[in-house]
């Protein structure tokens, strides 16, 4: 069954991949929802202490290269979300 993990880990994490490329090659992040993102990655942290204290690669694996994807989505958001709030000022 660990295949079977792996194989599904490895497909919902490169799911996220076009999303990353997308934002760091335009930049834009506005269509994106920040409290999305936040939970999200709150969620995927919380995942990833799950498979390493149950010892599950497929689960501790996808989880941190999810985060790694997902974190990189979610800093630009903030970046640009504080860049449009000083602008307003």
């Amino acid at each position: 069954f660990d295949s079977i993990g792996f194989i599904a880990a490895f497909c919902t994490t490169m799911s996220f991949l076009p999303q990353v490329l997308k934002v760091l090659k335009t930049g834009d992040t506005q269509s994106l929802s920040l409290g999305m993102y936040i939970i999200f990655v709150i969620g995927v942290s919380l995942w990833l202490i799950y498979g390493i204290a149950k010892q599950d690669w497929p689960i501790t694996i996808a989880n941190a290269c999810t985060l790694v994807f997902a974190g990189v989505i979610l800093a630009m958001k903030i970046k640009n979300t504080l860049k449009l709030k000083k602008s307003a000022q």
